[in-house]
């Protein structure tokens, strides 16, 4: 089995069946279908709405009277006036440009059908006989040259060019231009002005905006966009190239419409790339795409290709400069998509990124970085209107405009403040991993914000308030609520941004408040608690596993650390499986990662199988259960980038003061190798195992100063030139495992054998 490539025997009945294409800029989903191809289109700043002012907040008494329900234990007051506490808008919707169709071959007497995902190149393979003629249809986006390419050759193609078709669901003005590379079709149109989310039952849903551009080509909404294509015919091939353009100019900045300018970027894109050759295009699109690719690898008996297909889509969703993945990364073909495609900041956001740092893509973390420093702006009016709070606050969604108020709606979604305290972690691990990041601006808003949220309770202790477990319900005496204080998650937010702040500023009031933080606790049943004290959970099964925070992302929960919390948590998500967690793709994802750093290698191998089995599409896109389609599921693209993280974590973790070689190595996965995984510190570690036992790594050190290593087996450590390099033990290992350590220098190879 070629590791590096997926492969369907037919076409895509479903959206997320397709191959996605993208150059973290233009997004391409290909079906594969026999003689009409078809392509949905997305661009990364195509949304719907612009930017809004700030909300002015709620009545200043709310959150007094809320802190006061909470700390009597009125659940049903603390519910009602948390939904008083709340916005009156809703974030935008991540748009589709559309889905070109092209006819480039006779789809009759179809055999020998087979597609193909390349993902090493970046590039999908259609291939099938009509009639016994053979047609080949190949395609990429580049993102040096920022066009889609479809290439169709063989006998079996059409005899002359035939344009695209583009089926938009937006209003558009088409049209044919000749820019000196001969005719090219162009579209243009705008944006809706406003999308409310899927699941809000409201008419209109969707609005579009007819106002004329102000002078200077801007509108309040509905940004103008522009899709080019042009196709060319030669004797060898038949080409179709595109290319889209938006409006977009800022996240605080009114968006264009002024289309003629819009429609002239995307056919600039599209007449040079017809200038160029397709063997040039493809070479330099693959040899761009590879500088990321070939940093990492992985060669298993199986499965490796969930590892490959995550860097995959990390590559082709997000580059420097883009916006950050989204709930589907940069693929979707609805106007109201599920949960508006946003960035949900509860965890989904944030476990699109959990592989960049590890798999050696630091710099493709870049765009979530940038959305992180932006909520730090935006957020700071909603922390004084809403909470009347130093700092900046983010709510569990985001969108293009960065949008941080708290939505309309139930409180176990709409109540959850602490979105830039999770995004802040990671501006800490990309300057953690060896990355360039000024990481005070961001802990600092997270920080103060944090500080102004934290009372006292009956003890004495400080816990965050008002407090939810995101999207998750306790029950009570009168029914259930979300509405607490000191649930484990801002808890355990609270505690990790103060002491980094903490850390980097000498801070006396963090340094106070942590004294007082109270800590996780764990319950009657010697589980980690989810909320405040001992509270019976709505739903036994829940997708979300917030109390295990502490555990993964987080690293403060260790074996040997501390050990009664690893129990705790150990217990919790044992707990959780048995009554049904992981029903959806990014939830499994999640349990993966924490069996890893649990070492339950057994389970970290059954929760992988189950990802596989059951919650994929026939591309391998992750999916989530969702009963308003045909097919019963939605494409998410967490699912497939959080398994990747996980595949490594069961490999190589690097917290806690040590890198660590295979902590939680699944059972069958007997051999293999694993190449650039970068660590915590910024080291970088390769490493070869065989019936399962450890029999070879490579460490190239980042840092000079004691380089920490945890082995299950010792061996002995040695330069690149073959040197012996002395060793001394060190503590903390568990007790099947060791510790040494040694004096590293930076850029210096070690190997253990």
């Amino acid at each position: 089995m070629n590791r590096h490539l997926l492969s369907s025997p037919a076409p895509a009945a479903e959206f997320h069946d397709g191959f996605p294409l993208g150059n973290g800029h233009l997004g391409a989903m290909l079906h594969g279908r026999p003689g009409t191809e078809w392509i949905d289109l997305n661009a990364d700043t195509f949304w719907s709405g612009g930017p809004l002012p700030a909300a002015p907040g709620p009545d200043p008494g709310v959150l007094p009277r809320l802190r006061e329900a909470i700390a009597a234990g009125d659940h049903a007051a603390a519910e009602t006036l948390a939904g008083q506490l709340q916005g009156t808008a809703w974030t935008q919707s991540y748009q589709p440009l559309g889905r070109i169709e092209w006819d480039y071959a006779a789809a009759d007497d179809v055999t020998g059908y087979g597609r193909e995902l390349h993902l090493a190149d970046a590039l999908t393979v259609t291939g099938y006989d009509t009639g016994g003629d053979p047609v080949r249809l190949a395609a990429f986006v580049s993102a040096p040259d920022g066009v889609l390419v479809v290439s169709a050759t063989g006998p079996g193609t059409l005899a002359a060019a035939v344009p695209p078709r583009l089926r938009t669901p937006h209003p558009v003005t088409p049209a044919v231009v000749d820019a000196g590379a001969g005719p090219c079709l162009v579209w243009t149109g705008r944006a809706p002005a406003h999308v409310l989310p899927n699941y809000v039952p409201a008419d209109p849903g969707v609005e579009y905006a007819t106002d004329p551009c102000d002078a200077d080509g801007t509108v309040a909404a509905g940004m103008g966009f522009a899709v080019a294509a042009a196709v060319r015919h030669t004797a060898g091939e038949t080409r179709l190239v595109a290319a889209a353009a938006t409006g977009f100019r800022g996240p605080f900045e009114r968006p264009s419409a002024d289309l003629a300018a819009i429609a002239g970027a995307a056919l600039a894109s599209v007449t040079a790339a017809l200038g160029v050759p397709t063997p040039v295009l493809r070479a330099r699109h693959v040899a761009d795409h590879r500088r990321y690719y070939d940093r990492a690898d992985l060669e298993l008996p199986s499965v490796d290709r969930f590892f490959h297909l995550g860097r995959y889509l990390l590559i082709a969703g997000s580059r420097p400069g883009t916006q950050p993945l989204n709930l589907q990364g940069i693929w979707n073909a609805d106007v109201r998509p599920g949960w508006s495609s946003n960035w949900t900041t509860n965890i989904n956001a944030q476990m699109n990124y959990w592989a960049a740092e590890p798999t050696g893509l630091a710099d493709l973390h870049e765009p979530l970085l940038t959305l992180t420093r932006d909520l730090a702006a935006a957020g700071t009016a909603t922390a004084s209107g809403y909470y009347a709070a130093r700092g900046a606050a983010a709510h569990h969604n985001t969108d293009l405009w960065r949008f941080t108020a708290p939505v309309p709606g139930d409180p176990q979604w709409a109540n959850w403040p602490s979105a830039l305290l999770w995004l802040s972690a990671h501006v800490w691990d990309h300057h953690d991993h060896g990355g360039a990041a000024d990481v005070l601006p961001v802990l600092e808003a997270a920080a103060r914000f944090t500080l102004d949220m934290l009372v006292p309770d009956p003890t004495g202790a400080l816990v965050f308030s008002p407090s939810t477990s995101p999207e998750h319900h306790f029950r009570h005496a009168g029914g259930h609520a979300a509405t607490s204080w000191g649930c484990a998650l801002d808890q355990e937010l609270a505690r990790e941004v103060l002491t980094r702040y903490a850390a980097l500023t000498g801070s006396a009031e963090a340094v106070s408040a942590l004294r007082a933080l109270r800590p996780v606790q764990v319950g009657t049943d010697g589980c980690l608690l989810e909320w405040y004290d001992q509270r019976p959970p709505r739903e036994p099964g829940h997708r979300h596993l917030s109390h295990l925070y502490g555990l993964y992302p987080g690293t403060r929960i260790t074996e040997t650390g501390t050990p009664a919390h690893f129990e705790a948590a150990r217990r919790a998500l044992l707990l959780r499986l048995a009554h049904g967690t992981g029903h959806t793709g990014w939830s499994r994802a999640w349990v993966l990662c924490l069996a890893a750093r649990l070492r339950l290698a057994a389970l970290a191998e059954q929760t992988l199988t189950a990802f596989a089995t059951d919650l994929c599409s026939a591309s391998l896109l992750s999916l989530h259960p969702d009963a308003g389609r045909a097919s019963g599921w939605i494409f998410q693209i967490d699912g497939n980038l959080g398994v990747a993280a996980g595949i490594v974590e069961t490999m190589v973790q690097s917290h806690a003061g040590a890198v660590s070689l295979l902590p939680a190595l699944p059972p069958s996965w007997h051999t293999g190798r694993l190449r650039g995984i970068r660590c915590r510190g910024g080291h970088v570690v390769d490493l070869a195992w065989s019936d399962g036992r450890l029999s070879a790594a490579r460490i190239v050190a980042s840092r000079t100063g004691p380089l920490v290593v945890e082995l299950p087996s010792r061996l002995a450590v040695t330069t690149a030139a073959g040197d012996p390099v002395p060793v001394t033990g060190a503590p903390g290992a568990p007790a099947d495992r060791s510790r040494v350590r040694w004096p590293a220098l930076a850029g210096q190879e070690y190997r253990l054998a």
